[in-house]
C-alpha cells in the first residue's frame, strides 16, 4: 500500500457547532483520506462513507458562505 494510511474520525460535535477552523481541518482531513483510499486497488468501501461525510462538510461550508454573503 503506497503512502501512508489515514484515519478520520467523525467530530465530537454536529457540524453546525464546529467552529470554521475546525470545519477546514475536517473536510482537509476527510479530503486527504479519500485521496489515500482512491488510489487502492480495489478501492474500499470506506471510500463511498468517506466521500458522505465530506459532502456533508461542503454544504455546511456552502452555508456560512451563503449566511456571510446575505450580510
Amino acid at each position: 500500500m503506497p503512502g501512508k494510511p489515514v484515519t478520520v474520525d467523525q467530530p465530537k460535535h454536529p457540524l453546525p457547532a464546529l467552529t470554521t477552523y475546525e470545519l477546514r481541518d475536517h473536510r482537509k482531513r476527510l479530503e486527504d483520506a479519500i485521496a489515500f483510499f482512491g488510489k487502492q486497488d480495489p478501492v474500499p468501501p470506506i471510500r463511498a462513507k468517506l466521500q458522505g461525510w465530506l459532502d456533508e462538510a461542503l454544504a455546511e461550508e456552502e452555508d456560512r458562505r451563503r449566511l456571510a454573503d446575505a450580510r
